[in-house]
This record gives C-alpha cells, sequence and structure tokens, in this order.
C-alpha cells in the first residue's frame, strides 16, 4: 500500500479541521448536550469513518478496505471501554456536567497526538525486526488474562489507578479546590495555580497512554500500514465525546463488555503469534526459518470482532434487565411485606 505524503497531510489537515470545528461549534460555549445533539453528531462521525473506510476500498482495495474496518471496529469497541474510566474520573472530580465536553474533547486530542507517536514506533519497529510481532502478541494475551481478573469490579481498579495518579500530580503542582468556570488555570492569592478541570485533563491524557499500550499493538495485528493505523484510532476516537453522553447510563448495563474485549485481545494476540511465526527469523525458533502454521485472514479476524461485540452487547442488555426485573421484584415484595405488617401503634381489636 502506498500512501503518498500529500494524502497523509490532507488526512491530517481533515482531522484536524474536524476537531477544531467541534470545539467552535459545540465546546467553545459550556453547555451540557442533549441527548437528539449526541445521537446526531455521533451518527455523523460514524458516517463519515465508513465514508473514509469505503474510499480506502475503492482506491487501494478490498483487502486494505477490510483491514481498516476491522481495525475501526476493535478500536472503537476498545475505546468504548474507554469511557468507563472516563465516567470515574468525572464522577470522582464532580465536574459539572456543562464542563465535561472540553476536558472531554481536549484529552482525545492529547490522546491522538500520543497515539501517534506510538504508531510511528511501532511502525520503526516493525520495519526493523520481525521477532516484536512475537511481543505484540503476547503483551496482548496477558492484557487479555489482567482484563479478565479485573473484570469483577473494573470502576474499583480504576479508581486507585486513578487515585494514584492524582497524588503525583497534586505532589508536582499547585492545584485548587474548587473550579474556577472552564479555565484550566487560575490565579489564588497571588499564586498560578491550576483547576480540578486541568488536573483532570491531565489525568485523563496519562490515562490515554495506558489505553495505547494495549489498542496499538492490537491494530497492528489487523494492519501492519501505519496509515490505516492512524486512520482508524483518528476516526475511532473523533466521536468519542458525543458517544460519552449518548450511552450515559448504558454504560452500567455493558456488564460483559470487559469480557468480550478480553476475548478480541486475546484473539488478535494469537493472531499475532501465529504471524510472528509465519515470518520468524529468530533463530532458537525452527533455525530461523518460518513456521508452517495457519494464519488467519482479515475477513475472519473482522467476523470474530464484530459477532463477540453483538454477542457480548446482547447477553449484557438482557443480563441488566433480568437484572432490574429482579430487584423490581424484591421492592415489591418488601413493600407488600411491610404494608401487611401490623403497626406497633394500632390498638388492638377486642374480641
Amino acid at each position: 500500500m502506498h500512501v503518498s505524503l500529500t494524502v497523509w497531510i490532507v488526512t491530517c489537515v481533515v482531522i484536524l479541521g474536524l476537531f477544531v470545528f467541534d470545539f467552535f461549534a459545540h465546546v467553545r460555549t459550556p453547555h451540557a448536550p442533549t441527548l437528539k445533539e449526541s445521537g446526531i453528531w455521533s451518527a455523523v462521525y460514524i458516517t463519515i469513518a465508513i465514508l473514509f473506510g469505503l474510499f480506502v476500498w475503492w482506491h487501494w482495495g478490498g483487502t486494505y478496505g477490510g483491514e481498516y474496518f476491522a481495525g475501526y471496529v476493535t478500536e472503537k469497541a476498545l475505546s468504548v471501554d474507554n469511557l468507563f474510566v472516563f465516567v470515574v474520573i468525572m464522577s470522582k472530580f464532580a465536574v459539572p456536567r456543562e464542563y465535561q465536553q472540553k476536558v472531554l474533547l481536549l484529552g482525545i486530542v492529547m490522546a491522538l497526538v500520543m497515539r501517534g507517536a506510538f504508531i510511528a514506533v511501532g511502525a520503526a519497529a516493525i520495519d526493523a525486526y520481525s521477532w516484536v510481532f512475537y511481543l505484540f502478541g503476547l503483551f496482548l494475551v496477558l492484557t487479555a488474562v489482567k482484563l479478565l481478573r479485573e473484570g469483577d469490579d473494573p470502576v474499583e481498579h480504576e479508581e486507585k489507578r486513578e487515585t494514584r495518579l492524582e497524588r503525583v500530580v497534586k505532589r508536582v503542582f499547585r492545584t485548587t479546590d474548587e473550579f474556577q468556570g472552564d479555565r484550566l488555570t487560575a490565579r489564588v492569592n497571588g499564586k498560578r495555580m491550576i483547576t480540578p478541570m486541568l488536573l483532570v485533563l491531565v489525568i485523563i491524557g496519562f490515562t490515554d497512554v495506558l489505553f495505547a499500550l494495549d489498542s496499538i499493538p492490537a491494530i497492528y495485528g489487523l494492519t501492519q500500514e501505519p496509515y490505516l493505523v492512524f486512520a482508524a484510532n483518528a476516526f475511532a476516537l473523533m466521536g468519542l465525546r458525543q458517544l460519552y453522553f449518548l450511552l450515559g447510563g448504558l454504560l452500567d448495563r455493558l456488564v460483559y463488555l470487559t469480557y468480550g474485549l478480553s476475548l478480541i485481545l486475546a484473539f488478535i494476540g494469537v493472531k499475532l503469534i501465529l504471524h510472528a511465526l509465519h515470518e520468524n527469523t529468530l533463530p532458537f525458533i525452527n533455525g530461523g526459518h518460518h513456521v508452517a502454521v495457519p494464519e488467519i485472514s482479515t475477513a475472519v479476524s473482522l467476523g470474530v470482532i464484530v459477532g463477540t461485540l453483538v454477542i457480548t452487547t446482547v447477553l449484557s442488555l438482557v443480563a441488566s434487565r433480568r437484572a432490574e426485573q429482579r430487584e423490581a421484584v424484591d421492592a415489591a415484595a418488601s413493600q407488600r411485606s411491610s404494608q401487611e405488617q401490623p403497626s406497633l401503634h394500632e390498638p388492638r381489636q377486642r374480641d
């Protein structure tokens, strides 16, 4: 796949333009977006991502088009998992709802810049050393195991991580205890201090570094084209702000999402290891020659990823609905029991 410098520049300018438009059209004036607004713009950015994928399919062929869509779906699913952490951070610092858009958009821009650096490093490593795929694959398998272990209460684990990071940030910077509108810094008693807004932004930015550690190897397991890796990440992150407000309380109902993502990461990890064996150059494995192992096609990868997400979502919603019904039945039974129990203050009826 040959991507000229002009195509790279045009793509980056378009993506930057979309972020600038998003800031001036929706974020510059603080407000809490409605469900309708979030739904419309979430659909707009998903449509743009799909149109870009169709362009890739038309211009470079179905193989690269399929790789882009597989990468985009994977990154979108992982970004939804990121929303759980964003909810924890916003709740912990009690960020006013009308200011959350600014924090999310700036955090997403920071995330894209940092992921761009990870993508460049990953591409250089892959070009220089084919055995890097072994490391990527093993790391994804270990990450999948870690997700399974934390699947019992992911919020608790994230809160512990954010608390440690918060202590480090407060140790380095002077911070205020109260929000100063949507400003990132403020002068208090003659001293320049960072506000909780900037503190939240820093924590979200550093947190996304951790997310990039598994998302970048995951997408490199689906395509080795840096252009597609960057584009899939950019379009997946672009609608994340709208998705945060659109999903809202639905996140709590996706009880099996972590397990689905762990399965996807493990699958991609195995795919990377198989690819590494096929391209093997390590002398202590089969004498430095490639190993005859089956490779997983892009079509199979896309099918496994989409199928896992669909099944996980359906099972999560069914389980959440049943849990709500059980709670409603228990609440009704408890209410009837309290009504039927005679009050201690009621006089006894004489025979």
